[in-house]
């Protein structure tokens, strides 16, 4: 079973491995957005357009937040996976227990702290006051959920830093559908409003991180020993240098989009309505570049574990060819049929939010080309083991967005929110491009010494 289940990405061809194993990511990132957009359908259809909006603007911080804990765990996994790299499974073991005991300490003290100043932050955000209880109730309830968005992420992380992509699908698969059902359940049975379609994401994604320990439990070479469990802090600091920056680089980016949200609010809750529609269009069709980013991330991984540096470089060529392919494809479909989806969401009636929904993503599929570039190199250099250097690129990120917040938004209005996502993907890759070409040689000197040494 483990040789079925788990990848080695160590040797082959560099596009088969990454397609193969970027497919299964394809399909769960897929299925989470078709969650997403679902719950949005009901919240807009069967809640109204102030419901739909006060859902919505609270995105930007729920990214802030949420994107830190995803962060830390994809982060955690970049070890296990050059320890799977280099066959060195007790290694592996130990890494895993130092990242259940820190992955803990993180949950408890950020269920805590959001509890506390998520209305505070919706304030700041100039939150329209007719959305502000919807806005509230939702994030506050999700932030409730912090420990079961670790205890997914982690685990479904694990498994994937062992080459396995399929089976975090499945589970995420039947989480997405077990979270549209208690959707329909909470909202339209018990009358429960937003807060049901929060919950329901609390419960499914509670279950799904239930299947993935469950499954982890299978592996023999997964078992903890008692002595493995102790608390190591060699390892904590290896996971923090690794955790800490890739959470920060959601965080950081996230906070120039709070900037962001705060200017669209301004407008109105009939923008952000329109804001929130089509941005939840361009996240579903923006799912294969996760997907060949989460790729690139145990690709590089684990070749960095097996020292075969020669292959990066093949490797990010064959994932940036499939990445311009569909962003081509993606932009001519999205420019034809962007404002049919778009009206998913909104009422037909409202033809001016259709418009502006169709502009939108017509603006931000023109620049995928660039978001390519941002995730596969992001994610190869983290797999390398340098996240540190994803702070700075979320850095990049956050100084676009806060610039088009603080000062496009407010002199050209809508127009200035749908150039704002093109604006922080160039500025990333200013900075992307040579950073990984810097460490990549920095690695090749570092493996190089070792081998003179050894």
């Amino acid at each position: 079973m483990e040789k079925s289940s788990t990848k080695d990405m160590t040797s082959g061809s560099p596009m088969k491995l990454i397609l193969g194993f970027s497919i299964p990511l394809l399909f769960g990132f897929l299925f989470q957005q078709l969650y997403n957009i679902v719950n949005m359908v009901i919240v807009g259809r069967f809640l109204g357009v102030n419901a739909l909006a006060g859902v919505g603007s609270t995105g930007s911080v729920n990214f802030l937040i949420i994107g830190f804990c995803m962060g830390v765990c994809n982060g955690f996994a970049i070890p296990l996976a050059h320890k799977f790299g280099a066959k060195d499974f007790a290694g592996m073991r130990r890494f895993i227990a130092n990242s259940v005991w820190l992955s803990a300490l993180f949950a408890v003290a950020m269920t805590a702290l959001t509890a506390i100043f998520c209305r505070p932050l919706l304030i700041l955000m100039k939150t329209p006051e007719n959305i502000f209880a919807d806005a509230y109730i939702y994030i506050f309830i999700i932030f409730l959920g912090i420990p079961a968005t670790y205890l997914y992420n982690l685990l479904s992380g694990i498994i994937r830093a062992m080459g396995d992509s399929k089976t975090p699908l499945v589970f995420l698969t039947i989480s997405s559908v077990l979270n549209i059902v208690l959707d329909l359940i909470f909202i339209l049975v018990f009358g429960m409003g937003v807060a049901g379609a929060a919950i329901g994401t609390v419960v499914s994604q509670t279950v799904s991180g239930i299947m993935c320990l469950l499954f982890i439990r299978r592996f023999p070479m997964l078992r903890i020993e008692k002595e493995e469990w102790k608390i190591d802090l060699h390892h904590m600091v290896t996971l923090c240098n690794m955790g800490i920056p890739m959470g920060l680089q959601y965080s950081i980016t996230a906070i120039g989009s709070v900037i962001l949200q705060s200017a669209v609010n301004s407008l109105g809750s009939g923008v952000v309505a329109t804001v929130t529609a089509a941005s939840r269009v361009s996240l579903f069709f923006c799912c294969p570049f996760d997907a060949l980013g989460a790729g690139m991330a145990t690709y590089s991984g684990q070749n960095v574990g097996a020292r075969k540096l020669d292959r990066l470089s093949a490797g990010v060529k064959a994932s940036s060819v499939l990445g311009i392919i569909y962003s081509i494809l993606a932009f001519f479909f999205l420019f034809f049929f962007g404002g049919h989806l778009s009206a998913l969401f909104l009422d037909a009636g409202e033809t001016h939010l259709l418009a502006d929904a169709r502009l939108f993503l017509i603006i931000s599929s023109a620049f995928y080309i660039p978001l390519v570039f941002v995730n596969i190199l992001r994610f190869t250099i983290q797999g390398m083991g340098f996240s540190t250097f994803a702070i700075l690129a979320g850095v990049c990120e956050m100084a676009a967005r806060t610039l088009a917040g603080i000062l496009l938004v407010p002199a050209f209005g809508f127009v200035a929110a749908c150039f704002a996502g093109p604006l922080a993907w160039i500025f990333a890759d200013v900075f992307l491009f040579p950073a990984y070409i810097h460490v990549k040689k920095k690695l090749e000197r570092m493996i190089n010494s070792e081998q003179i040494t050894s």
